[in-house]
């Protein structure tokens, strides 16, 4: 039986995904990473982009808005991979009204930024680049089979 790799993809509301897969893809701040079994001990900051687990020959995407990536070797000599994002979803939870919410979402937020006195930057910049990774992320994954 060939290795995998125990990935779990966590956000401060929820569990995203937890699965026994082959390899993961993810979008480091140092660049794009794929961690395999028996991956070297790791951890890294992560930024907005793409998560893309593969698994019995289907790819499982995951939008990402930062975040960190451990990997390490649990006692069984299984690879875990431990992902803590600010924000994630699958592909398929990204609908179509989702994507147009966050079109508006991110005018509306380029708008208020143009009133300097009255804006929290941090919550603007956090709010536009999760509007925006999702568009992103939405429009990559639309022509390409995947896991739903």
């Amino acid at each position: 039986m060939a290795k995998k790799l125990k990935l779990k993809i966590v956000t401060p509301e929820r569990l995203v995904f937890e699965e026994m897969v082959d390899q993961v893809s993810l979008p480091t701040t140092l660049g794009e990473i794929t961690v395999l079994p028996d991956h070297i001990p790791l951890i890294t900051a992560l930024t907005s982009g793409d998560v893309v687990a593969f698994t019995n020959g289907e790819h499982v995407p995951m939008a990402i808005v930062g975040g960190f990536l451990e990997v390490k070797k649990n006692g069984e000599d299984i690879t875990e991979v431990a992902v803590l994002a600010d924000f994630a979803e699958h592909v398929s939870e990204i609908t179509e009204e989702k994507v147009e919410k966050a079109k508006l979402r991110a005018e509306e937020l380029k708008k208020q930024m143009e009133n300097k006195e009255h804006v929290d930057f941090e919550h603007f910049e956090a709010e536009l680049e999760r509007s925006l990774t999702r568009v992103k992320i939405a429009d990559k994954w639309r022509t390409k089979k995947y896991r739903k």
